[in-house]
Protein backbone atom coordinates (compact mmCIF):
# COMPACT_ATOMS: atom_id res chain seq x y z
CA UNK A 1 0.00 0.00 0.00
CA UNK A 2 1.35 3.40 -0.94
CA UNK A 3 2.17 5.78 1.87
CA UNK A 4 0.59 9.10 2.73
CA UNK A 5 2.79 12.15 2.34
CA UNK A 6 3.29 14.44 5.35
CA UNK A 7 4.75 17.95 5.49
CA UNK A 8 6.60 18.33 8.80
CA UNK A 9 7.75 21.84 9.78
CA UNK A 10 9.80 21.80 12.98
CA UNK A 11 12.80 24.02 13.78
CA UNK A 12 14.11 21.93 16.68
CA UNK A 13 16.79 19.83 14.91
CA UNK A 14 16.57 16.91 17.35
CA UNK A 15 12.79 16.66 17.47
CA UNK A 16 12.49 17.27 13.76
CA UNK A 17 14.89 14.43 12.95
CA UNK A 18 13.25 12.07 15.46
CA UNK A 19 9.76 12.76 14.06
CA UNK A 20 11.00 12.43 10.50
CA UNK A 21 12.62 9.06 11.16
CA UNK A 22 9.69 7.76 13.24
CA UNK A 23 7.06 8.64 10.64
CA UNK A 24 9.21 7.17 7.88
CA UNK A 25 9.52 3.92 9.84
CA UNK A 26 5.72 3.88 10.17
CA UNK A 27 5.35 4.01 6.40
CA UNK A 28 4.78 7.72 5.80
CA UNK A 29 6.66 9.75 3.20
CA UNK A 30 7.81 12.80 5.15
CA UNK A 31 9.16 16.17 3.99
CA UNK A 32 11.00 18.01 6.80
CA UNK A 33 11.32 21.81 6.71
CA UNK A 34 13.11 23.93 9.32
CA UNK A 35 11.21 27.25 9.10
CA UNK A 36 7.79 28.59 8.11
CA UNK A 37 8.82 30.18 4.83
CA UNK A 38 10.45 26.95 3.66
CA UNK A 39 7.33 25.05 4.73
CA UNK A 40 4.93 27.24 2.74
CA UNK A 41 7.14 26.98 -0.36
CA UNK A 42 7.17 23.19 -0.03
CA UNK A 43 3.38 23.06 0.35
CA UNK A 44 2.88 25.15 -2.79
CA UNK A 45 5.38 23.06 -4.73
CA UNK A 46 4.26 19.56 -3.74
CA UNK A 47 1.05 17.74 -2.81
CA UNK A 48 0.68 16.53 0.80
CA UNK A 49 -1.95 14.47 2.61
CA UNK A 50 -1.36 16.05 6.04
CA UNK A 51 0.67 18.86 7.66
CA UNK A 52 2.42 18.89 11.04
CA UNK A 53 3.31 22.47 11.99
CA UNK A 54 5.21 23.60 15.06
CA UNK A 55 3.58 26.85 16.23
CA UNK A 56 6.80 28.68 17.20
CA UNK A 57 8.91 28.81 14.04
CA UNK A 58 11.49 31.23 12.61
CA UNK A 59 10.55 33.49 9.66
CA UNK A 60 6.86 32.48 9.72
CA UNK A 61 5.04 30.86 12.65
CA UNK A 62 2.75 27.85 12.35
CA UNK A 63 -0.48 29.86 12.63
CA UNK A 64 0.65 32.26 9.89
CA UNK A 65 1.52 29.28 7.69
CA UNK A 66 -1.92 27.78 8.24
CA UNK A 67 -3.68 31.07 7.43
CA UNK A 68 -1.75 31.38 4.18
CA UNK A 69 -2.43 27.78 3.18
CA UNK A 70 -6.12 27.94 4.08
CA UNK A 71 -6.66 30.83 1.65
CA UNK A 72 -6.29 28.34 -1.20
CA UNK A 73 -6.61 24.91 0.42
CA UNK A 74 -9.52 24.14 2.73
CA UNK A 75 -9.02 20.37 2.74
CA UNK A 76 -5.49 19.26 3.68
CA UNK A 77 -5.48 18.43 7.43
CA UNK A 78 -3.21 20.45 9.74
CA UNK A 79 -1.99 19.35 13.19
CA UNK A 80 -0.23 21.93 15.35
CA UNK A 81 2.71 21.01 17.59
CA UNK A 82 3.47 23.42 20.43
CA UNK A 83 5.15 23.74 23.80
CA UNK A 84 2.34 26.03 24.94
CA UNK A 85 -0.71 24.76 26.77
CA UNK A 86 -2.82 27.92 26.95
CA UNK A 87 -6.47 27.52 25.99
CA UNK A 88 -6.30 30.65 23.82
CA UNK A 89 -3.71 29.04 21.56
CA UNK A 90 -5.83 25.94 21.13
CA UNK A 91 -8.85 28.03 20.15
CA UNK A 92 -6.75 30.12 17.75
CA UNK A 93 -5.45 26.98 16.08
CA UNK A 94 -8.93 25.66 15.39
CA UNK A 95 -10.26 29.06 14.29
CA UNK A 96 -7.72 29.34 11.48
CA UNK A 97 -8.45 25.86 10.14
CA UNK A 98 -6.40 23.45 12.22
CA UNK A 99 -7.71 19.89 12.60
CA UNK A 100 -5.91 18.93 15.79
CA UNK A 101 -3.49 20.24 18.38
CA UNK A 102 -0.93 18.34 20.45
CA UNK A 103 1.17 19.83 23.26
CA UNK A 104 4.86 19.03 23.77
CA UNK A 105 6.09 16.82 25.22
CA UNK A 106 3.94 14.13 23.63
CA UNK A 107 4.31 10.42 22.96
CA UNK A 108 5.04 9.28 19.43
CA UNK A 109 2.27 6.70 19.76
CA UNK A 110 -0.31 9.38 20.56
CA UNK A 111 0.78 11.51 17.61
CA UNK A 112 0.61 8.49 15.31
CA UNK A 113 -2.92 7.65 16.46
CA UNK A 114 -4.04 11.24 15.88
CA UNK A 115 -2.54 11.23 12.39
CA UNK A 116 -4.20 7.91 11.53
CA UNK A 117 -7.59 9.07 12.81
CA UNK A 118 -7.51 12.32 10.83
CA UNK A 119 -6.35 10.66 7.61
CA UNK A 120 -9.05 8.02 7.98
CA UNK A 121 -11.78 10.64 8.43
CA UNK A 122 -10.43 12.78 5.60
CA UNK A 123 -10.25 9.84 3.19
CA UNK A 124 -13.89 9.00 3.92
CA UNK A 125 -15.00 12.56 3.12
CA UNK A 126 -12.57 13.24 0.28
CA UNK A 127 -11.83 10.40 -2.15
CA UNK A 128 -8.93 12.34 -3.67
CA UNK A 129 -6.82 11.61 -0.56
CA UNK A 130 -7.41 7.85 -0.77
CA UNK A 131 -4.21 5.82 -1.01
CA UNK A 132 -5.60 3.57 -3.77
CA UNK A 133 -3.07 3.36 -6.61
CA UNK A 134 -4.20 0.35 -8.74
CA UNK A 135 -7.39 0.54 -10.85
CA UNK A 136 -9.15 -1.71 -13.34
CA UNK A 137 -11.96 -0.36 -15.51
CA UNK A 138 -13.31 -1.66 -18.80
CA UNK A 139 -10.39 -3.47 -20.40
CA UNK A 140 -7.84 -1.14 -18.78
CA UNK A 141 -5.37 -1.69 -15.96
CA UNK A 142 -3.90 1.50 -14.48
CA UNK A 143 -0.88 1.46 -12.14
CA UNK A 144 -0.46 4.95 -10.72
CA UNK A 145 2.97 4.38 -9.11
CA UNK A 146 4.44 2.92 -12.32
CA UNK A 147 2.52 5.48 -14.44
CA UNK A 148 1.36 2.76 -16.85
CA UNK A 149 -2.04 2.37 -18.49
CA UNK A 150 -2.36 -1.05 -20.16
CA UNK A 151 -5.07 -2.96 -22.01
CA UNK A 152 -5.28 -6.19 -24.01
CA UNK A 153 -1.60 -6.23 -24.91
CA UNK A 154 -1.34 -2.45 -25.36
CA UNK A 155 0.47 -0.10 -23.04
CA UNK A 156 0.93 3.63 -22.51
CA UNK A 157 3.52 5.19 -20.24
CA UNK A 158 1.97 8.30 -18.74
CA UNK A 159 3.52 11.56 -17.61
CA UNK A 160 3.21 12.54 -13.95
CA UNK A 161 0.39 15.00 -14.68
CA UNK A 162 -1.48 12.46 -16.85
CA UNK A 163 -1.18 9.88 -14.06
CA UNK A 164 -2.38 12.25 -11.34
CA UNK A 165 -5.33 13.39 -13.45
CA UNK A 166 -6.37 9.86 -14.41
CA UNK A 167 -6.14 8.76 -10.76
CA UNK A 168 -8.46 11.57 -9.67
CA UNK A 169 -10.92 10.62 -12.40
CA UNK A 170 -10.78 6.97 -11.28
CA UNK A 171 -11.32 7.94 -7.63
CA UNK A 172 -14.44 9.84 -8.76
CA UNK A 173 -15.69 7.01 -11.00
CA UNK A 174 -19.00 7.87 -12.62
CA UNK A 175 -19.13 11.03 -10.48
CA UNK A 176 -18.29 14.63 -11.40
CA UNK A 177 -14.70 15.75 -10.80
CA UNK A 178 -14.75 19.46 -10.12
CA UNK A 179 -12.34 21.35 -12.40
CA UNK A 180 -11.16 23.72 -9.67
CA UNK A 181 -10.60 20.87 -7.21
CA UNK A 182 -8.47 18.95 -9.71
CA UNK A 183 -6.40 22.03 -10.53
CA UNK A 184 -5.69 22.79 -6.87
CA UNK A 185 -4.73 19.20 -6.09
CA UNK A 186 -2.47 18.65 -9.12
CA UNK A 187 -1.29 22.14 -10.13
CA UNK A 188 -1.73 23.79 -6.70
CA UNK A 189 -3.82 26.64 -8.16
CA UNK A 190 -6.73 27.06 -10.58
CA UNK A 191 -5.35 29.81 -12.82
CA UNK A 192 -6.48 30.20 -16.42
CA UNK A 193 -3.10 28.98 -17.70
CA UNK A 194 -3.25 25.79 -15.64
CA UNK A 195 -6.87 25.19 -16.69
CA UNK A 196 -5.84 25.28 -20.36
CA UNK A 197 -2.97 22.91 -19.56
CA UNK A 198 -5.38 20.47 -17.89
CA UNK A 199 -7.60 20.52 -21.00
CA UNK A 200 -4.60 19.35 -23.04
CA UNK A 201 -4.01 16.42 -20.67
CA UNK A 202 -7.70 15.51 -20.75
CA UNK A 203 -7.52 15.36 -24.55
CA UNK A 204 -4.48 13.07 -24.36
CA UNK A 205 -6.22 10.74 -21.89
CA UNK A 206 -9.33 10.62 -24.10
CA UNK A 207 -7.18 9.54 -27.03
CA UNK A 208 -5.65 6.70 -24.96
CA UNK A 209 -9.04 5.53 -23.70
CA UNK A 210 -10.42 5.14 -27.23
CA UNK A 211 -9.05 1.58 -27.07
CA UNK A 212 -12.25 0.67 -25.17
CA UNK A 213 -15.48 2.31 -26.30
CA UNK A 214 -17.18 1.48 -22.98
CA UNK A 215 -14.89 3.98 -21.22
CA UNK A 216 -14.94 7.71 -21.83
CA UNK A 217 -14.25 11.06 -20.21
CA UNK A 218 -17.12 13.47 -20.63
CA UNK A 219 -17.10 17.22 -20.03
CA UNK A 220 -19.64 18.62 -17.60
CA UNK A 221 -20.03 22.19 -18.80
CA UNK A 222 -19.40 24.78 -16.13
CA UNK A 223 -18.28 22.14 -13.65
CA UNK A 224 -15.60 19.66 -14.68
CA UNK A 225 -15.27 16.13 -15.99
CA UNK A 226 -16.58 12.63 -15.40
CA UNK A 227 -14.99 9.26 -16.14
CA UNK A 228 -17.78 7.00 -17.37
CA UNK A 229 -17.00 3.30 -16.96
CA UNK A 230 -18.67 -0.05 -16.54
CA UNK A 231 -17.15 -0.23 -13.06
CA UNK A 232 -13.82 0.44 -11.39
CA UNK A 233 -12.66 -2.00 -8.76
CA UNK A 234 -9.94 -1.62 -6.14
CA UNK A 235 -7.13 -4.18 -6.00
Amino acid sequence: MASFKILLVEDDPNLGQILNEYLSLKGYETKLCRDGEEGVKAFKREAFDLCLFDVMLPKKDGFSMAKEIRRDDKVTPIIFLTAKSMKEDTIEGFKIGGDDYITKPFSMEELLLRIQAILRRTAEKNPQVSDQKIFEFGSFHFDFDKQILSWNGGENRLTSKESELLRLLCLHENQPLDRSTALKIIWRDDSYFNARSMDVYIAKLRKMLKADESVQIITIHGSGFKLITEGITEK
